[in-house]
């Protein structure tokens, strides 16, 4: 997924109210841009980050800026959480990602469950279809008992917690079911639930997976042009050993 167009560099003054941020300008002039990330934003909102902006084309937008990129501790990090599904749809279409190859065709947005949509849906004449719920991820904790780690979710996500068991209905119906964590970020060397945050969330992707939902992980490669699949990392539940061993290098 590349930008449109060149992204404006800012230092960020304040994030308030989830969607909006206070923004200087390299210029001196203080903006509000708005930011697509409904989370908690731990550890990627601190004041005089650096970040970047880009140019709101929607003649309809309110704000003339929206919040793409920050700088923390000398890598650039994605807070956008619409990115990862077009960047998600990008890698499948060209097989970059091994688990998804093999399907015709994807679709986007299909209403399935008790009033969701699946973030993908991957269909083919010869296999059952796959129902592709992808989750973005930005959260790492430095000072936290698994410093290296890639963490999801950094709030409370009830909304979460129901696709995982809409998918695990959708396994246990026959299709193929899988949660696929995105992260904006290439600091990680390994995946896991951040439990202590959302314990209820974790409970549920434990059920999930005991009832066929399979998960994976790639991390992303970030630069101010575009965010493309980085690599696969392994996938670590509470204590276990990951599941795909060491990093590995995308395909």
């Amino acid at each position: 997924m590349r930008f449109p167009s060149p992204l404006i560099h800012g230092t960020l003054i304040r994030r308030y109210k989830r969607f909006l941020a206070d923004i200087r300008l390299d210029c001196g002039e203080v903006v509000i841009a708005h930011c697509a990330n409904p989370g908690s934003m731990l550890g990627l909102q601190a004041q005089g980050s650096q970040v970047w902006l880009s140019a709101n084309t929607n003649p309809k937008a309110k704000l003339d800026w929206r919040w793409q990129l920050i700088r923390v501790e000398g890598h650039l990090v994605g807070i956008n959480t619409g990115h990862p599904n077009e960047i998600a749809a990008e890698a499948i279409a060209a097989g970059q990602i091994p688990e998804l190859t093999g399907y015709a065709r994807q679709r986007r947005e299909v209403p399935y469950g008790q009033n969701s949509r699946i973030d993908i849906l991957l269909e083919g004449e010869d296999c059952a279809p796959c129902y592709l719920e992808i989750k973005c991820v930005n959260l790492r904790r430095p000072g936290g008992p698994h410093p290296n780690a890639a963490e999801f979710p950094d709030a409370v996500t009830k909304r979460g917690a129901k696709h995982l068991v809409e998918l695990a209905a959708m396994a246990a119906a026959g299709c193929r079911a899988m949660m696929l964590y995105l992260v904006l970020r290439g600091d990680c060397d390994h995946f896991r639930v951040a439990a202590d945050i959302d314990p209820a969330y974790a409970e549920a992707l434990a059920n999930a997976r005991a009832h066929g939902v399979e998960a994976i992980c790639y991390d992303c490669q970030v630069t101010r042009d575009a965010i493309v699949l980085g690599a696969k990392l392994p996938v670590v539940v509470g204590s276990k050993l990951p599941m795909f061993g060491p990093k590995e290098s995308q395909i």
